[in-house]
């Protein structure tokens, strides 16, 4: 959290004040250890933010390897058995016409996970060593990964419906492939990861150049 002067941004704890994660009420830093509001513990900055964001991003990015190498949904079409990856099946749907769905397949299991990972990376390593993006600019960033982060998962909602719908025996039957858990694993680790990362982290790369500029 940020003030904006006529000439300057001034942060939180510049300012002598600490807001709560859960209700984002203000507080007189080190007055008090727990949010008057809620009840929950004030920190100025998250402990250990950054250690938790890098083991549930580099924890995403494992699972999402397999997530694309296996496949996705196993048909089983009278006692034939087909295998099909994310990218196969859009492929599929792409040749079958389905322009449309294949396009919101490819967003969803592949566009969205991948800009997420990197999203993510690049706001910690902009923490850690400076970014040429400014502080509001990265904050946007962050919270537009919020934001999308519970579409992520439309892959599994799709192989959860048609598994649950398409169970006709030896004719025609549709179950989840190993992909579809590592799948759900990966969008959740990269979801963990947005949650562990502490925003106010981005506001503390002004503080130090505006500290400087005061002397």
């Amino acid at each position: 959290m940020a003030i904006a002067g006529p000439q300057e941004t001034i942060t939180a704890r510049e300012a002598g004040l600490v807001s709560c994660d859960n209700c984002g009420t203000l507080a007189p830093l080190g007055s008090r250890a727990v949010c008057t509001r809620c009840h929950a513990t004030l920190h100025s900055r998250r402990p250990n933010s950054a250690q938790r964001v890098w083991a549930w991003l580099i924890a995403g990015i494992i699972c999402y390897i397999p997530a694309n190498l296996y496949p996705m949904l196993l048909t089983n079409t009278f006692g034939r058995v087909s295998e099909g990856t994310i990218v196969g099946g859009a492929i599929e749907l792409f040749e079958y016409g389905a322009w449309f769905v294949a396009v919101v397949v490819i967003v969803a299991s592949v566009v969205i996970p991948v800009a997420k990972f990197v999203v993510i990376a690049m706001l910690m390593l902009g923490v850690r060593y400076g970014s040429r993006l400014s502080a509001h600019r990265r904050m946007q960033l962050y919270e537009i990964t919020e934001f999308i982060g519970r579409w992520s998962m439309i892959d599994v909602f799709v192989v959860a419906i048609l598994t649950a719908l398409v169970q006709l025996g030896f004719i025609a039957s549709i179950n989840p492939g190993p992909a579809a858990v590592a799948f759900a694993l990966s969008v959740v680790f990269t979801m963990l990861a947005a949650q562990s990362f502490d925003p106010r982290l981005i506001w503390d790369t002004l503080e130090e150049p505006q500290a400087r500029a005061r002397r």
